[in-house]
């Protein structure tokens, strides 16, 4: 049985891969802003799980939840960051204070997280998992989700850097990124012409939070235990092109014939 430290966890991507960690029977440290809802999804998984309320723009949030977990209820075993704000922010009505809080949540607290875990683990000598939920927005912006994007890419590289400098003491660092998945949130509300726009993947159906728990319990688990530094994207196939745009070409569009192929150039034969 693992001591898994979830942050996020009052409901959504965070409350379902708590919900899997769970079932699996392990032992829960599970940390959100908000009280009410984080109290009932640790009543709901029973007695493996433990409410802990954290506002973690708080600087000192991030280390103090992950020293409180360790000395509650044992040494974490995993920590798996989940928890993320998705404003909807053009870029160029972006303020310091915006920007802070953004990446106060998306950013600098798994980042501290991180680090309190390892100086703790690295003190044991035990060895552990870190997995970041990223997104595909990391890859591509999209307007009014610029500064989320950009926290979700500075994510990526720090939990590749993580990696580099923990893997020697047996700490693996990897990534999680979702494609679009609907959740109910209050917190990160999205328009239904949005969902309709960003939900098109190659599989051809929605991602659930089911389907990104079952991705974060495999690397964080010894089936992906020579696995570090790594972005798993669980998108149905998103990531790997503009699915939406319309083809250059229709078919039996006579412009679109494929250009000849050029005559080969002749070889020379061997010289004295």
């Amino acid at each position: 049985m693992a001591h898994v430290l979830v942050t996020g966890a009052a409901g959504g991507i965070g409350g379902a891969i708590a919900e899997e960690f769970a079932a699996r029977g392990d032992l829960l440290t599970l940390a959100d802003r908000d009280a009410g809802p984080l109290t009932r999804t640790a009543a709901r998984l029973g007695g493996g799980a433990v409410a802990h309320a954290a506002d973690l723009t708080d600087p000192g949030a991030p280390a103090a939840l992950v020293e409180a977990a360790w000395a509650a209820n044992g040494p974490v075993d995993v920590l798996v960051n989940a928890a993320g704000v998705y404003p909807s922010l053009d870029m160029a009505e972006v303020d310091a204070p915006a920007w802070d809080r953004l990446f106060a949540v998306n950013l600098r607290a798994p980042v501290l997280a991180t680090a309190a875990f390892a100086r703790l683990a690295i003190a044991d000598g035990r060895p552990g998992a870190v997995v970041n939920i990223s997104s595909g927005s990391a890859l591509r912006a999209r307007p009014g989700g610029g500064p989320y994007a950009s926290s979700k890419a500075a994510l990526e590289m720090a939990t590749r850097a993580a990696a580099l400098e923990l893997g020697g003491h047996g700490i693996r660092v990897n990534a999680v990124s979702p494609g679009f998945v609907q959740v109910s949130s209050d917190c990160n509300p999205v328009s239904a012409e949005y969902a309709a726009a960003i939900g098109a993947n190659p599989l051809g159906r929605p991602g659930s939070p089911r389907d990104i728990a079952r991705a974060v319990c495999w690397i964080a688990g010894p089936d992906a235990s020579w696995i570090t530094g790594e972005v798993l994207r669980v998108d149905g196939g998103s990531s790997t092109g503009a699915l939406h745009l319309p083809r250059i070409w229709q078919p039996g569009d006579t412009r679109a014939t494929p250009l000849a192929a050029a005559p080969a150039a002749p070889t020379e034969g061997p010289t004295a």
